[in-house]
C-alpha cells in the first residue's frame, strides 16, 4: 500500500546541463552553484538547500518506484518554481524517470534519444537510463500480437520454415489464417486432424496452435481470368473453390476486415533438377512467377488493407547470390529477383502504406518441399546441403526451423520497427564463407575446431 500510494509527476524546471543542479537555477541565472552560493549568502544558501530537497525527494521517490514497479515516474515542484522555470529541455534525473515510465507504460517501447542524451549528462541520470534500457531487454522478449492477424501462405505441412513462422505468431497471440495451394489442401486440413500432429501444433503454454482459416491459393494466378482452363478442369483442383491471388485477399478482407502481418513463404520450379543450361524459358518463368513475381501480387493486394506498421516478409535462399549447383531451373534466379523486389517493395509500399517489407536467406532444411529435390548417389539435393553447411558454416550445427520462426517474429513485429528492404541470413553464417574447408585442397592440414554442440554430430 506505501508503495501503491507513491506518485510523482514530472515536470520541467529549467535547461539541463553538465553542472549537478544547473537545471534548479535558470531564473536565478546561475551557471556554476557552488560559487554562486557565496556570492547570494542567505537566498543562496535557501537555493542550494532548495534544490539539495528536491534532487533528494526526487532520487529517493524514484528508488522506491523502481522497487514496487509503478506505471510512472515524477517530480512535483511548487507551483511557483514551475512558473519561474522556462519551459526548455527535461532535466537529467526528469529525463530518466520520462525514459523509465515510458519503458512501464509502454512494455517494450523504444528509449527517446533525447531522454538518453539527457540521461547522460549526470551520473543518477545515466544509472535510471541504464535500469530503463534493462527494462527493455526483458520487455522485448513479450511481444503481444493479441488482435493482430497474420496471412501465411504457403504452409502445407508440419515440416517447413512457414509453419516454424506461424507457430511463433501463434505464440505471440496472432491470428494465424492459411494460403495453401489447392491440389494438397485437403491432404494438409486431415493431417491437421490428426494426433500425430499434436506436437507440432504445441505452443509454449501447452495450449494448441489453432489456425483460424485456411484458404486455397495458388500465387501463380492472380485473379480468375488468368487460370488456364486445363487447370480449371484438373481434378486435383475440383472442388477447392476460388484460389488466384485476388479472390484470397478478397474473401480475407471479408472474414477478417485487415492483415497486419503477410508471410511468403512460396517456391516452385518445375524444372529445378535441370541445370540453368537445360532450362526451358516456360520452365523458367514459372519460377520466376511461382517464386519471385507471387510476393510482388500479394504486396500489391494485400496492402490497401495491412494498417500503417503492417510487415511483410518472404523466404529467400543463399543461390540467389552464390552457385548451388543441383538448384537449377532458373529457381536460383528467382530468388535473386526475389530479394531485389524486396529493396523495391519496401521503397514503394513503405511511402504508400506506411508498411515494411524483408526478407530472410534461409539455409538448407530437410522440410518435405525440399526433400523433393533429386536423389543421386543415394541422398537428396538437401541432404547434402545440409551436410555441406554444417561441415563449413562458422556455427557447424544444424539449422532448425525454430531458429528462422524466432528471426521471423523479430523482423515481423515493432522489435524491428526500423527495418526495412533488408535480406537478413539465417543459415548458421555460411553465406560468409568464401571456401569449403572439407576441399581436398586443405587434406594434411589440421581440421578447423567444431562447434562444441555440433561436434559429435560432425565426427558421426
Amino acid at each position: 500500500q506505501a508503495c501503491a500510494a507513491v506518485k510523482i509527476v514530472a515536470v520541467d524546471v529549467g535547461s539541463s546541463g553538465p553542472a549537478d543542479f544547473r537545471f534548479l537555477f535558470p531564473a536565478m541565472g546561475v551557471s556554476s552553484p557552488t560559487r554562486q552560493w557565496r556570492r547570494r549568502g542567505a537566498g543562496g544558501l535557501f537555493a542550494a538547500a532548495f534544490a539539495t530537497a528536491m534532487v533528494t525527494a526526487a532520487a529517493a521517490a524514484m528508488l522506491v518506484s523502481m522497487a514496487c514497479g509503478l506505471r510512472a515516474v515524477s517530480f512535483a515542484a511548487p507551483p511557483a518554481a514551475v512558473q519561474r522555470a522556462p519551459a526548455v529541455a527535461s532535466t537529467p534525473a526528469v529525463a530518466a524517470g520520462e525514459a523509465r515510465g515510458a519503458m512501464l507504460a509502454g512494455g517494450a517501447a523504444a528509449i527517446d534519444p533525447l531522454v538518453l542524451a539527457a540521461g547522460r549528462s549526470s551520473t543518477f541520470g545515466r544509472d535510471v537510463v541504464a535500469e530503463a534500457r534493462a527494462l527493455v531487454t526483458r520487455q522485448a522478449l513479450k511481444v503481444d500480437l493479441t488482435g493482430k492477424v497474420a496471412f501465411i501462405a504457403g504452409i502445407a505441412d508440419t515440416s517447413g520454415y512457414g509453419w516454424a513462422i506461424a507457430r511463433e505468431l501463434a505464440n505471440a497471440g496472432a491470428t494465424i489464417v492459411v494460403g495453401t495451394w489447392p491440389p494438397v489442401l485437403k491432404i494438409f486440413q486431415a493431417g491437421l486432424k490428426k494426433k500425430a500432429t499434436d506436437e507440432a501444433r504445441k505452443l509454449d503454454d501447452g495450449s494448441l496452435m489453432e489456425i483460424s482459416k485456411i484458404y486455397p491459393l495458388d500465387a501463380m494466378y492472380d485473379v480468375p481470368e488468368d487460370v488456364p482452363e486445363e487447370v480449371k478442369t484438373n481434378k486435383r483442383y475440383a472442388g477447392a473453390g476460388p484460389f488466384t491471388i485476388q479472390e484470397v485477399v478478397d474473401q480475407v478482407k471479408q472474414d477478417f476486415g485487415k492483415v497486419d502481418i503477410l508471410v511468403h513463404s512460396l517456391a516452385n520450379g518445375p524444372e529445378v533438377t535441370k541445370p540453368l543450361l537445360e532450362t526451358s524459358r516456360k520452365g523458367y518463368l514459372a519460377a520466376s512467377s511461382a517464386s519471385a513475381y507471387s510476393l510482388v501480387s500479394m504486396v500489391s493486394r494485400f496492402a490497401p488493407m495491412m494498417p500503417p506498421g503492417g510487415s511483410v516478409l518472404s523466404l529467400s535462399y543463399i543461390a540467389s547470390e552464390r552457385v548451388i549447383p543441383g538448384y537449377g531451373g532458373g529457381m536460383s534466379s528467382a530468388k535473386a529477383q526475389l530479394e531485389s523486389d524486396t529493396r523495391t517493395l519496401a521503397w514503394e509500399a513503405g511511402r504508400k502504406y506506411g508498411i515494411r517489407v524483408n526478407t530472410i536467406s534461409a539455409g538448407p532444411l530437410k522440410s518435405r518441399a525440399a526433400s523433393a529435390i533429386g536423389n543421386e548417389g543415394g541422398k537428396t539435393f538437401i541432404e547434402r546441403a545440409i551436410d555441406y553447411s554444417v561441415n563449413n558454416a562458422p556455427l557447424s550445427l544444424p539449422l532448425y526451423a525454430e531458429s528462422v520462426g524466432t528471426t521471423a517474429l523479430c523482423l515481423l513485429t515493432d522489435l524491428m520497427s526500423g527495418v526495412t528492404g533488408m535480406t537478413l541470413y539465417v543459415d548458421m553464417g555460411l553465406h560468409a564463407m568464401g571456401t569449403a574447408m572439407d576441399s581436398p585442397a586443405y587434406e594434411g592440414l589440421e581440421k578447423p575446431l567444431q562447434t562444441p554442440e555440433g561436434k559429435e554430430l560432425v565426427e558421426a
